[in-house]
């Protein structure tokens, strides 16, 4: 596994756009991508077409901050 950190933007009704940045441990960048987009749409109830991806990135083990993803990546 490796770690990712993905950041963009979705449409929120009550404020508008809303930024994130969010650390997952997956095997490919689209696998990462899919369950972002899993992870968003579950948490606030957003459709697919809501929520724009704009950059994912591979972290190296120092770089990973989540401590979930960093236990993902090792084991």
């Amino acid at each position: 596994m490796k770690g990712f950190r993905i950041s963009g933007s979705f449409d929120d009704a009550r404020q508008g756009q809303q930024s994130f940045c969010i650390e997952v441990a997956a095997e490919n960048d689209i696998e990462a991508k899919e369950q972002t987009i899993s992870t968003l749409g579950s948490r606030h109830k957003l459709k697919r077409w809501q929520i724009t991806i704009k950059e994912i990135k591979e972290l190296t083990n120092d770089e990973v901050i989540d401590h979930v993803v960093k236990y993902k990546i090792s084991a």
